[in-house]
């Protein structure tokens, strides 16, 4: 899977692709008013800076060195100068504001596309089934949402428009060179095709050493992600000194990959300003040659100078536009890649309302499996009648959990049906079904907040007293109301300062102010608590049951003695269904799971 995660980091695909830059589109559609207003304003920033040299160049021939003197006075000219000079700054003001409104547009802009994708790809892996998140790492979704939306933002900020504010000079300083000097502007199209070739290689090679950097920087960030997830580990086994000397090593490669970038861009930069050199050199040669003669006046020297100056800025600005269209096309297709992940589980286009639900749960020739053909379920059928309480045993890979996710619709079976009601829930809306259903995972999660608003998960309909009810008919608010804060106690991610008994009493009371008609419970959190918190966990369990149809997936055998009904699993089949003295009776399977599981206690009497 990290393999999987490197070579997705390495796609970077050519620096335009039509077909990604239409879908772009898509998202900047909405703006386009602004857009036009900011492709305008970028004209007016080319015209603008196109016209100071010829100011320089009027400036000069009329009033500082004009090549006929006479029949005008020293006062006139110089006043003539000072008009020039004004009119330079004018247009650096003026310069200085387009620029400024550019920028601000193009931001504005970057941010409210990046608003609507980051929305798009958030709404749109709510709707993805668990099978999605099964095969894609939390790490490479949230880089997708955070760093490549980012990269699309620099894209509008500063790629698209600024390269085409550079084409523009570009071809203005072309035209405009060739209408005052033909001769000289063919000397400077003389260091075109050596450029044109420099550059050529110098993008390919970035390219390569752009991908590189991207792989070494996916690396480093799966290192350490993993490191802080593992750091229990890390620490009690003592791998802090072999975990660092790993991470070491990706980050020297890093660096080395970083060094070479650098060593390109101090290799390019030169090479432009080389060729800009040479270009100015043969300039002042042939034009100087030119301006002795009569042939040209020394303004236009002067503003050919300029214009020959202007004229590779963009050339040396083009290495990071490059990177920049590159990074974001890349970008964008990974994108694109998790927006057009299908939505496995869809709501029926009529579905069958649940007004009145009594709990009546059936499986029906159910096949199910993760992959296909390695069937997880094989021909499950069961019924649970309403305010049933049915337990699940069987060994680990038997199927048991699959059967939450199933009745919970997070995935949907390949054979069969599974029934609320009488109802197939591929029938029923989504949300319509899990709001009569609740659980209790064996790793309750518990999102930064308050306890208050982990309870309530955003249910306005829930008071305050039906929160601190379902609190105390868990046995939750005791530890609750021992907190500095009670109820409006902050909490951390994923419960961080909560024991595990606590995060496991407050799912329960998640559970019991929602109110289901189902509910679904895993009881492997019990296994790691202390007797005392044990027991109040028990208590709620048998209250949170009491009325209400349930499926307990059991691992701890000794939590299911007094449900109504054992269902044993083994290989995705049913092998045995009855009480617990009825399974022990039969001296089959289940009896060999308890043995097992209690070989020890049975032994001493329990």
């Amino acid at each position: 899977m990290a393999q999987a995660f490197f070579q997705e980091d390495e796609i970077l695909g050519k620096a335009y692709d039509a077909r990604l830059a239409r879908r772009i589109w898509d998202f900047a559609r909405p703006y386009k008013r602004r857009i036009t207003v900011t492709l305008f304003v970028a004209l007016l920033i080319v015209c603008n800076d196109l016209l100071a040299p010829y100011i320089t160049q009027i400036a000069i021939d009329r009033y500082i060195a004009p090549a006929h003197p006479s029949g005008m006075s020293e006062a006139a000219r110089m006043n003539g100068a000072l008009l020039m000079g004004a009119l330079y700054l004018l247009t650096l003001s003026v310069g200085f504001g387009l620029r400024y409104q550019q920028t601000f547009s193009l931001s504005v802009l970057g941010q409210r596309i990046m608003y609507d994708l980051r929305s798009a790809l958030f709404g749109h892996m709510q709707r993805l089934s668990l099978g999605f998140f099964d095969h894609n790492p939390v790490g490479r979704l949230m880089t997708r949402i955070t760093n490549d939306v980012d990269a699309l933002n620099d894209l509008f900020t500063s790629g698209s428009v600024a390269l085409l504010t550079d084409l523009l000079t570009l071809l203005g300083i072309i035209i405009i060179l060739f209408i005052e000097n033909w001769l000289l502007a063919l000397v400077v199209c003389l260091v075109i095709p050596p450029l044109a070739l420099v550059t050529s290689w110098f993008q390919r090679i970035m390219r390569e050493t752009f991908r590189s950097i991207r792989v070494r920087l996916a690396r480093i960030n799966a290192n350490v992600a993993e490191n802080i997830a593992g750091t229990q580990v890390v620490q009690l086994f003592n791998r802090e000194d072999r975990s660092f000397a790993y991470f070491d090593d990706l980050n020297q490669d890093y660096y080395r990959a970083s060094l070479r970038s650098l060593t390109l861009y101090a290799v390019f930069l030169p090479v432009v300003n080389l060729f800009a050199a040479i270009a100015t050199a043969l300039i002042v040669r042939v034009g100087g040659a030119q301006t002795v003669s009569g042939v040209l006046s020394l303004g236009a020297l002067v503003a050919f100078l300029q214009y020959t100056d202007r004229f590779f800025l963009p050339v040396r600005d083009l290495a990071d536009r490059y990177t920049t269209l590159q990074s974001a096309m890349a970008s964008s297709e990974r994108i694109f890649r998790v927006l057009d992940e299908p939505v496995t589980i869809t709501d029926p286009a009529h579905p069958i309302p649940l007004t009145s639900v009594r709990g009546a749960i059936e499986f029906r020739d159910v096949w199910f499996s993760y992959n296909r053909e390695e069937w997880v379920l094989k021909g499950v059928s069961f019924r649970i009648e309403p305010g049933e309480n049915v337990a699940f045993v069987g060994a680990t890979g038997a199927g048991k959990t699959s059967l939450i996710s199933l009745m919970s619709r997070f995935y949907d079976v390949q054979r069969g049906e599974v029934l609320l009601d009488g109802v197939n829930v591929r029938d029923v809306a989504q949300a319509d079904l899990r709001r009569h259903i609740g659980a209790v995972l064996q790793d309750p999660f518990v999102f930064a907040g308050t306890i208050a608003s982990n309870i309530r998960l955003g249910a306005s309909d829930i008071s305050d007293e039906r929160m601190r009810e379902a609190a105390r008919f868990v046995n939750a608010a005791g530890f609750i109301e021992q907190l500095p804060h009670g109820y409006d106690e902050v909490t951390r991610e994923r419960g961080a300062g909560l024991s595990v008994g606590q995060k496991q009493l407050l799912a329960f009371a998640r559970a019991i102010a929602f109110n289901p008609e189902v509910l679904l419970i895993l009881d492997e959190a019990t296994s790691s608590v202390d007797t005392a918190t044990e027991a109040l966990i028990q208590d709620a369990l048998e209250k949170l049951m009491r009325g209400r149809t349930s499926i307990v997936i059991a691992h701890r055998l000794s939590t299911i003695r007094h449900v109504d009904r054992i269902i044993v699993l083994h290989k995705g089949r049913i092998v045995e269904q009855g009480t617990h003295d009825d399974l022990l009776a039969r001296n089959g399977y289940y009896k060999r799971l308890y043995e097992l599981q209690y070989a020890q206690s049975i032994a001493g009497g329990d």
